[in-house]
C-alpha cells in the first residue's frame, strides 16, 4: 500500500464509523528530542518459558542452561536464566514505540553491558535518556539522535545497559 491512491480507495470501503478513525503516531519527530529527557517505557515484559526455549531453538543458541534446570544449578543459578541477548532484544523492543518507531535508520548499538543474570518468571522494564541529539550534515530530512537505555528487574537492579543510535525524521524535513 505504498501508493497513495490505494490507501483512498481502501478507506473509501470503511464502514461509516471507522472513516473518522484517526492513526496515532508512535514515537516522536527530531525537533521533539531534548538531550537528558528521560522515557520510561511502557509495560515490561516477563520472561517465561516458553520465551526462552523458543529463542534458544530459533537462535540455534542451545546452551543447555537456557533449558534445563539440573544443570541450570550446576552452574550457580537458582532458576534457568534466560538468554542475555533475549534480554537486551527485549530491553530494546521495549524502547521502539516511545524512541524510533517514526521512522528512521537504525544506526548502531554500543556499550551493550549485561550487569545480572535475568530468569524464567523474572520482569524487566525499561527507560532511556537522550545522550545527544544532532542535525544531520549528509540527509536534511534527519536527525541523529542516541539514547542510553536501561532495563532493570523487578527489584529495581540494572539487567541490561546501551546506547543506541538512530537516523529520526524531521517532521518539517
Amino acid at each position: 500500500m505504498s501508493d497513495p491512491s490505494s490507501l483512498v480507495e481502501w478507506t473509501e470501503k470503511l464502514p461509516s464509523e471507522l472513516k473518522d478513525a484517526r492513526i496515532w503516531r508512535r514515537g516522536r519527530g527530531f525537533e521533539h528530542v531534548k538531550e537528558g529527557e528521560r522515557f520510561d517505557h511502557h509495560w515490561g515484559r516477563t520472561f517465561t518459558e516458553s520465551d526462552v526455549v523458543l529463542f534458544s531453538a530459533a537462535s540455534l543458541h542451545y546452551n543447555p542452561i537456557y533449558f534445563n534446570s539440573m544443570l541450570a544449578k550446576q552452574a550457580g543459578h537458582e532458576r534457568k536464566p534466560v538468554n542475555p541477548f533475549l534480554v537486551f532484544l527485549t530491553t530494546f523492543g521495549l524502547s521502539v514505540e516511545d524512541l524510533s518507531e517514526i521512522g528512521g535508520y537504525f544506526l548502531g548499538v554500543d556499550d551493550l553491558t549485561y550487569h545480572e543474570a535475568v530468569h524464567v518468571g523474572d520482569t524487566v522494564t525499561a527507560h532511556s535518556t537522550v545522550i545527544s541529539a544532532r542535525a544531520s550534515t549528509s540527509r536534511p530530512g534527519f536527525g541523529i539522535v542516541t539514547w542510553h537505555t536501561e532495563g532493570r528487574d523487578e527489584a529495581g537492579r540494572p539487567v541490561v545497559s546501551f546506547r543506541r543510535t538512530n537516523l529520526v525524521r524531521r517532521e518539517n524535513g
